[in-house]
């Protein structure tokens, strides 16, 4: 989706939406309820219609799924910041859905997850909605089910659009705005198919949680029990088009193009390099950093989001694509084309890079001291549920149908998580009508990246920090969605 810019602005003005509390976004005092805004009468400012559709990768590859308005992704939702909307969201589909507002500060009965008490929008039924947007920045709406073994439900369905809220003040020194959602295609269950992991940094591991987490798979393999599912893709698509099969992004020299890059995947890391350029982050999940600093890869955890700025000075036709060679052939890239050139499309591999949210941190940063600390250990049960690995918090796996609280929060009050992995995968933490500031990794402190996802390395720990302020049951789960799917989920209560 390319979105011609209104005029030149100056950068400098995006550190400013930040606001003016050090470290965290806060929500508006309308957001504070945990039940929605009046609905008006009248026409919606949005309508949402869920229903199965063809999606045509490419001319000869057409897949069935589930989509937004007939279209993948679904459409660009550009909202104002304090200017409240009205949506309209039919589900034409057969079962029950939920719509996710992905990194809204929103009601439980609109943020969209039955976990908090959000209603399940009826089979062939609709529901009517209204709320003030916010925070500013990149976001997203996605659906928010439990596919379990089915995988044409939840994530690994084309459920999946973004948004975009506008500031009162809009930042950035771009010419224009390239919207990319990163999506795979066709999944299926396997027992490998293991993607990198070493590419965070610090990469330091934590012996201890590692001795736990190794000593457990090793006693189930000793036990015949094979290693637990796991979900592979044939297909792969940007903007729902194979590479090479789609209207490639045309660019000028000289541009400076925003590229605003969501991964739509249900269980998948992405990455993202174009020969020859480099990305200059501004905001990660759609919060201005307090860093902004150019990379030659973007590393995209599921349902991360980042804005990066290109400038267009090594004139050709490249793909931009996926580092994975596999995974680029078979769709994960986008031609990007200057004007006045032709020819065939070209990549070069780039060096190795390591991802490392602190470069994009506050130098010297030293967050606030919290109200609380909140320690949480995740862990993996290998094939323990019929064949799929079960997840655990604390040594709970939740319970869909129980759905009770695991923290009990004080509204106001300043939490830290601290997040303990004992097992080597990373897991791309979401909390729900929040953002929080990165605060440790790996040991490591740092402080000024907000985001409402975040990479956990394998065996490694992460604290941060968010404060509690909306009430109500908040969902904190893995994004990915065989995880979340088999217990890796826990509710916050706050009053």
């Amino acid at each position: 989706m390319l979105i011609d810019r209104r005029e030149f602005l100056k950068l400098g003005s995006l550190a400013a939406l930040s606001g003016s509390v050090p470290g965290l976004v806060h929500a508006t005092s309308s957001t504070l309820a945990t039940s929605s805004q009046p609905v008006p009468d009248g026409k919606a400012d949005y309508t949402l219609r869920m229903g199965r559709s063809l999606v045509e990768l490419a001319p000869d590859h057409i897949v069935p799924t589930t989509v937004f308005n007939g279209q993948f992704p679904g459409p660009l939702l550009r909202f104002k910041e304090g200017q409240q909307v009205v949506v309209d969201i039919h589900n034409d589909t057969d079962t029950p859905e939920q719509l996710h507002w992905h990194g809204q500060f929103l009601p439980v009965d609109v943020d969209g997850a039955a976990e908090e008490g959000t209603p399940y929008i009826p089979a062939h039924g609709m529901r009517r909605i209204a709320f003030t947007p916010g925070p500013a920045g990149f976001r997203f709406y996605h659906t928010h089910l439990t596919a379990a073994d089915d995988l044409t439900l939840g994530q690994y369905s084309g459920l999946v659009g973004p948004v975009y809220i506008e500031p009162k003040r809009e930042p950035g020194a771009y010419d224009r705005e390239v919207f990319l959602t990163l999506k795979e295609f066709d999944p299926f269950f396997s027992k490998g198919g293991d993607m990198a992991m070493d590419f965070l940094s610090p990469g330091d591991r934590n012996r201890t949680l590692e001795e736990r987490g190794e000593t457990a798979m090793k006693n189930s393999l000793a036990r015949g029990q094979p290693h637990g599912y796991e979900v592979g893709y044939q297909s792969f698509a940007i903007n729902g088009r194979m590479r090479g099969h789609g209207e490639p992004v045309r660019v000028k020299a000289g541009e400076r193009v925003l590229f605003h890059v969501l991964n739509g995947s249900a269980t998948e890391i992405r990455s993202l390099a174009l020969p020859g350029h480099h990305f200059k982050v501004v905001a990660l999940d759609g919060n201005p950093v307090p860093h902004p600093a150019e990379v030659p890869v973007l590393w995209i955890g599921t349902a991360e989001r980042v804005s990066a700025i290109v400038e267009m000075k090594h004139p050709g036709v490249w793909v931009l694509g996926d580092l994975a060679d596999d995974d680029r052939n078979r769709g994960m890239g986008i031609v990007i084309e200057y004007a006045g050139h032709r020819g065939k499309p070209r990549w070069v591999s780039p060096r190795p890079f390591s991802w490392d949210y602190r470069r994009f941190a506050q130098p010297d940063a030293r967050p606030v001291a919290p109200d609380d600390v909140i320690e949480m250990t995740f862990a993996k049960l290998n094939a323990a549920d019929r064949g799929f690995n079960a997840w655990t918090i604390n040594g709970v796996q939740f319970d869909m149908a129980a759905m009770k609280p695991m923290f009990h929060l004080r509204h106001g009050k300043r939490y830290r998580l601290r997040m303990h992995n004992a097992s080597d995968d990373i897991h791309p933490m979401h909390l729900h009508r929040h953002s929080f500031e990165i605060t440790r990794i790996a040991g490591q402190p740092t402080g000024g990246v907000i985001k409402d996802v975040a990479m956990l390395g394998g065996y490694q720990t992460m604290e941060v920090d968010f404060t509690a302020d909306q009430l109500g049951l908040t969902l904190f789960h893995c994004h990915m969605q065989l995880h979340m799917d088999y217990g890796f989920m826990a509710l916050f209560d706050c009053v």
